[in-house]
């Protein structure tokens, strides 16, 4: 028999200690409002102290690391929070997308369980935690062709590039924080080309399960890069199984049994891992010999681009008991632009961090493109 939802006595936003910039801020608020109303409760803007007996629940604006830290806050199953926990910092990252190259070092709480169980949904690559680590593994990627440095805490994509040769890996390896590596982990991973990156995951908020698969859209920021612009997702109530029975292509089915199986290895091999919001990007793609290849490229267990459409599925469920299925999509436009009518905005504004930005979600009948 499964144990009855517990009540919360208000939602509060756990911010990280280094600052985000004003428009996640003005995102991540809008969210927990909206968590307090699907939990039937309210939101508080402070962390204000809870009484004897009361039980708040928690948004986090990143993966929480050291369980016993937040037990203290009542956070200890994946009712009492929206995101993940872990155990140590690596956990949190991309670091654990890959194994270590043999012989190399690794941080307190590695293991090699991870990689072995998740083997089948891992492009090939390495994680490092010092420069002459990813020396090595580099020399060992470069037998097959030109491969992607990737800094583990950069979103968005950001701070990635391709590599091809020792001499470009020594001048992008002379300007990174040697500390910042041997904390949270470097990855170096088989480059491909004419890729497609798909969007795998679940939330889990007041006993409501939702499933889902997409795609992302890139966007150029005012620097001109290359970022995150937005998801197209497909979301059931319920978890993967029931996911699976949508009708989908075939790169759609495998990137889900992959996403799958990284979260199987993680609940598996990382002791103290429990998270309401799993997201996993896949990629699909060409790597230099001319072969398909796809894999998890990272984990997020903490909310991310896509967690406006999330939530606002999250509603429509919570709203419609007899609601099966629908569409939802987040968007991140840099520049003006004129909202849809059906647009939930988040953030609009002019942000000192990247400028002129519009964030915004829908949600659609699973029937309506």
């Amino acid at each position: 028999m499964t144990a009855p939802i517990e009540a919360k006595t208000g939602v509060v936003l756990l911010t990280a200690e280094d600052a985000k910039p004003a428009h996640e801020h003005e995102v991540h608020i809008k969210l927990a409002e909206r968590l307090a109303n699907i939990l039937g409760t309210e939101f508080f803007p402070a962390a204000l102290s809870a009484a004897a007996g009361e039980r708040r629940y928690y948004l986090p604006t990143d993966t929480l690391i050291d369980p016993e830290r937040y037990r203290q806050l009542g956070i200890e199953t994946d009712r009492d929070f929206f995101g993940g926990m872990v155990s140590q910092p690596f956990m949190a990252t991309k670091a654990i997308s890959h194994p270590l190259p043999g012989g190399a070092m690794s941080p307190l709480g590695w293991t090699d369980d991870f990689a072995l169980r998740a083997s089948d949904a891992l492009l090939r690559g390495y994680s490092v935690f010092s420069l002459a680590d990813a020396q090595m593994a580099a020399d060992l990627l470069f037998i097959d062709g030109p491969l992607r440095l990737k800094p583990v805490r950069a979103t968005a994509g950001r701070g990635q590039c391709v590599i091809h040769n020792r001499n470009e890996l020594d001048a992008i390896l002379s300007q990174l924080d040697e500390e910042e590596i041997s904390t949270w982990g470097l990855v170096l991973e088989e480059n491909l080309t004419d890729v497609e990156t798909f969007s795998v995951g679940q939330v889990m908020v007041a006993g409501i399960i939702a499933s889902y698969y997409g795609t992302q859209n890139l966007t150029q920021d005012h620097a001109g890069e290359t970022v995150y612009g937005g998801s197209e997702l497909v979301l059931v109530r319920g978890d993967y199984d029931q996911l699976l029975q949508l009708d989908m292509d075939k790169p759609t089915r495998l990137a889900v049994n992959q996403a799958r199986l990284y979260e199987q290895a993680a609940i598996a091999a990382l002791p103290g891992f429990v998270a309401s919001r799993r997201n996993y990007d896949v990629a699909r793609g060409t790597n230099a010999q001319g072969k398909l290849r796809s894999g998890v490229l990272e984990q997020s267990w903490r909310i991310g681009g896509a967690s406006s459409a999330e939530v606002l599925a999250l509603e429509a469920f919570a709203d419609d008991l007899t609601l099966q299925r629908l569409r939802a999509s987040t968007h991140e436009i840099y520049g003006e632009t004129e909202l849809p009518a059906d647009a939930t905005l988040f953030y609009q504004g002019d942000d000192s961090d990247v400028g002129f930005i519009t964030k915004y979600a829908r949600v659609r009948p699973y029937d309506h493109p």
